[in-house]
């Protein structure tokens, strides 16, 4: 038997092996696996890898995706996916999940309960100019208008400034 034999077979093993998790359904199977372990994108794309766990987000410039509406985090992932939503991690990481994908990770962060310190003191400056589409504590209103309970005030000023400068 030849010397390379032993590698040749090794080689033909792990072969074999190398694309094991691409398009695999157990690793598409629920938005939690999705978002816990990267999917097809591997670990280095796992929503929890920024978002935490739970979505709990950073506290600072990763935000809370626990508990918002599905539909609001789903069409994020879309603007992200098709280059209206900026953000290069966010792009990458998305493009690689199909619409379904989105589907499934933006339904199980949905359900996710928001952490306690989402439960914010209302001031009057929100009261009369947030209140009417974020809710009267931040809870949020549908799709469209998410909650910002539970955002860290970093994330919520750099989404303002986004929206003032025409990034979002």
């Amino acid at each position: 038997m030849p010397k390379s034999a032993p590698f040749l077979l090794l080689a033909a093993i792990l072969g074999g092996c190398a694309d094991a998790g691409g398009g695999n359904p157990a690793f598409t199977a629920s938005g939690e696996v999705i978002a816990l372990s990267g999917g097809d994108g591997g670990p280095t794309h796992a929503c929890a890898s920024c978002h935490g766990l739970r979505g709990e987000g950073d506290g600072r410039l990763v935000p809370r995706v626990a508990g918002l509406d599905a539909g609001y985090l789903h069409r994020q992932l879309d603007d992200y996916a098709n280059g209206r939503r900026e953000h290069v991690e966010m792009r990458a990481i998305v493009r690689r999940l199909d619409i379904d994908d989105r589907g499934k990770v933006s339904a199980y962060y949905a359900a996710l309960p928001a952490t306690a310190s989402a439960l914010p003191r209302v001031s009057p400056f929100y009261a009369a100019r947030c209140a009417a589409c974020h809710g009267p504590t931040g809870e949020g209103l549908g799709p469209a208008n998410p909650p910002l309970a539970g955002q860290s005030a970093a994330y919520v000023e750099a989404q303002l400034l986004a929206w003032r400068t025409g990034k979002r």
